[in-house]
């Protein structure tokens, strides 16, 4: 979902570019993982589709992204073949506006798709990977709660019951695919979602992939707590461009990316740590993203010191790996026999399901472990 995007255009150009041996599996946790090799896709093994609602083609939003300085013009020129063929697997994506009719019927049209992709490629199974735009949180509904309640709420066609990427959760769960939540949105976090997630026995895994500031602070604050060092606030301010910085600019959109980088703070040192986040649109970052901390902490005898970091970086370039590890991973889990959210898979995401687990070290761990067991026989 969001096939189109930059995060999905760069993990399908790198896709690609590591079946062509063209790249290094650079940031592929997957390649370094102690892990049966034999359980995980290989990259040949991978049929990318999928849905958005805009129509620019991915060879063409590609190059954009290679004039951003995001992907080597070598590299989209090497495989553009590959992605017009992908291209022609996409389909037109859900969004409330343009839709007409009952939700119900979008459900059953996204589904559709979804299941004519697995029968059309002969695949063994299909994970729907949601990298669409961050959407706003939105208020609980009695119909939220009850599977019975939603699919007569659905057939309604003066109501929108589910925001969009519900939408394409209950999608990919009623078409018998895993799922993934690489967003903040609502998602699969609706509860009767969660519930026909394992009356289908499915897994699913999220939310909101974990790329740069966020991983930084789960590997530093556990520091400052295992030091018995006082952080008394930790500020912290995002500066990105291109579609993220625009849908961001909204304070409705941006609420749940906030509120998302906040729990994993606020589980990690107490909610008593003041600890203010705001996010600008600056358009000439283009693709880059810098995030900038500070943070105030009290030591011995009360004195008073500091840390400060920058990150810099391309947010695309550092999800697109995690998202091809992701599906490799919850499509193995599939294979498994696991169903629910996967809470070994914290380690991808800043607000995990599953798990109250924020600290990075003890989320490698967790990962590592499920990883080796991963397969294995009883």
């Amino acid at each position: 979902m969001g096939a189109r995007g930059s995060v999905a255009t760069t993990a399908i150009t790198g896709l690609l570019a590591l079946r062509a041996g063209l790249v290094r599996p650079v940031g592929c946790v997957t390649e370094r993982l102690d892990i049966d090799h034999s359980v995980l896709p290989a990259w040949d093994d991978i049929a990318v589709g999928g849905h958005d609602i805009v129509s620019t083609p991915l060879d063409k939003r590609a190059e954009h992204l290679a004039a951003a300085g995001l992907i080597p013009h070598s590299v989209v020129s090497a495989v553009a073949d590959g992605l017009r063929a992908v291209d022609a697997e996409l389909r037109c994506g859900y969004h409330p506006v343009t839709h007409t009719g009952p939700q119900a019927a979008a459900v059953a049209r996204l589904t559709r798709d979804i299941e004519d992709f697995r029968t059309r490629n002969d695949l063994a199974r299909v994970v729907v990977v949601n990298v669409t735009s961050t959407e706003p949180p939105v208020p609980a509904l009695p119909e939220h709660d009850d599977l019975d309640l939603l699919a007569a709420a659905l057939e309604d066609p003066q109501r929108t019951v589910l925001p969009a990427s519900s939408v394409g959760a209950l999608a990919a769960l009623t078409a018998g695919a895993s799922y993934v939540d690489f967003t903040p949105s609502p998602g699969i976090k609706i509860p009767a979602l969660a519930e026909l997630a394992h009356r289908n026995r499915l897994p699913y895994a999220g939310a909101d992939g974990k790329t740069g500031e966020t991983l930084v602070r789960t590997v530093l604050a556990p520091m400052f707590t295992a030091r018995a060092l006082n952080v008394r606030s930790w500020a912290g301010t995002n500066l990105l461009g291109g579609g993220d910085g625009a849908n961001l600019a909204d304070p409705a959109q941006a609420r749940g990316k906030l509120e998302s980088k906040a729990r994993g703070l606020a589980r990690l040192l107490g909610d008593d740590v003041t600890a203010p986040l705001h996010i600008d649109n600056v358009a000439t970052l283009g693709e880059r993203k810098i995030a900038w901390d500070h943070v105030s902490f009290e030591g011995f005898l009360g004195a008073q010191m500091s840390l400060q970091f920058t990150w810099d970086g391309y947010d695309s370039a550092l999800a697109a790996p995690l998202v091809l590890d992701l599906a490799r991973l919850v499509s193995a889990a599939h294979a498994d026999g696991q169903t629910g959210p996967l809470a070994a898979l914290a380690f991808f995401f800043k607000d995990p399901l599953g798990t109250d687990e924020h600290r990075f070290a003890e989320q490698t761990r967790m990962l590592a472990d499920w990883a080796a067991r991963l397969g294995a026989t009883e």
